[in-house]
């Protein structure tokens, strides 16, 4: 006999939830609807360890995106989806080519290089995106056994810095790189934000332009926790079900990741989400330029604004809410809206800048 469950639960609320920010789109909640599907697949027993009918049934739901080819192998998080993959597509002796701000090399801890045993080779770039004269201050060497071989070019859709590559940006990277021997790694945290900005689907940039394996991010859209690395070249990657459990991410109730994926990707809840922070980034950008003394640096092509201001004003300004310096040094911050960020959020942040930049 199945035990009764508890009517009522004993945890309470710790936070306060009228509490707003501008710091990162990791600082949202999980989307109802991906909350409504945990609790939709958490019933009864499923096999472990990817098993499961859930994630049986997400293989189906990424064909539909990228491709018959594609193989999702879900995993805890972005860090873990970015080594996992990089690993299976280099030897060990490689190395892979990335911007300098990329997360990989900027924001993980040195998690290729202590975890993956990978040695980045980056390039500085204006606006967060490499080009193939770009890659080639790094693409060199192979036969030079005292340097690390480049096997691997690592591009983020959408960038660090906010920018997003164009389908033709994209193309021109991966036949660049595949005509040099090298295979293409797409970072994709934030995937769903390009997409809605280019106005194309995934596949656009992936899957029809060559690159070969995808880290597809979920949490900054909507997701409590998980991301995929989705296999588009099958031939680019080996043993990545190893590598999966070596590097610690594979799930036991993996159920539960890829009835998140399937909650964002089986319709439109993925774009609906992405279209909507990023319309609140253009709500965000449109009131800044109207601010005298504050200089917006780039594009504002998905979710993230990044600002130049009076250090003062941004550590007073913290205060009401909360967001990070880019360059502290310099006074760049960065301002990151979410699927659930708010027109009134957006307006109280102005109201509030405004405030401080007067005072």
């Amino acid at each position: 006999m199945t035990p009764a469950l508890p009517s009522r639960t004993d945890a309470r609320r710790h936070h306060d939830p009228s509490v707003r920010g501008f710091a990162s789109d990791n600082y949202a909640g999980a989307h109802p609807e991906v909350l409504a599907a945990i609790a939709l697949a958490n019933d009864g027993h499923q096999i472990a360890y990817g098993e499961d009918d859930y994630t049986d049934h997400l293989q189906r739901v990424m064909h539909s995106h990228f491709g018959p080819s594609a193989e999702a192998f879900p995993v805890f998080n972005g860090t873990g989806a970015n080594v996992t993959a990089l690993q299976a597509l280099t030897d060990r002796w490689g190395a892979v080519i990335c911007a300098e701000s990329a997360h990989i090399n900027v924001d993980e801890g040195g998690a290729p290089e202590r975890m993956g045993g990978l040695k980045l080779l980056t390039v500085p770039t204006p606006d967060g995106k490499l080009t193939p004269e770009l890659i080639d201050r790094q693409a060199w060497g192979w036969e030079d056994e005292h340097r690390a071989m480049p096997q691997v070019v690592s591009i983020t859709q959408n960038t660090e810095l906010g920018t997003v590559y164009t389908v033709d940006e994209v193309r021109a990277i991966v036949e660049h790189a595949h005509s040099k021997g090298m295979k293409v790694h797409l970072d994709g945290a934030r995937i769903a934000n390009a997409a809605a900005s280019l106005d194309v689907p995934m596949r656009a940039f992936t899957n029809a332009v060559g690159v070969d394996v995808i880290s597809y991010g979920g949490t900054k859209n909507g997701m409590l926790f998980g991301e995929a690395v989705v296999v588009l070249n099958p031939d680019a990657v080996s043993h990545m079900k190893h590598l999966r459990k070596m590097s610690m991410q594979l799930a036991s109730k993996m159920r539960f990741v890829s009835v998140q994926l399937e909650a964002l990707l089986a319709k439109d809840l993925w774009l609906r989400n992405a279209r909507h922070a990023n319309a609140m980034a253009q709500r965000l950008a449109a009131g800044v330029r109207s601010v005298d003394g504050v200089e917006i640096l780039y594009p504002v092509q998905a979710n993230a604004v990044f600002a130049r201001l009076p250090h003062e004003v941004s550590s007073r300004l913290q205060k009401r809410f909360r967001f990070y310096f880019w360059d502290e040094a310099a006074g760049d911050v960065r301002w990151m809206c979410s699927f659930d960020t708010t027109e009134d959020d957006v307006d109280a942040f102005l109201q509030a800048l405004k405030e401080e930049m007067a005072r």
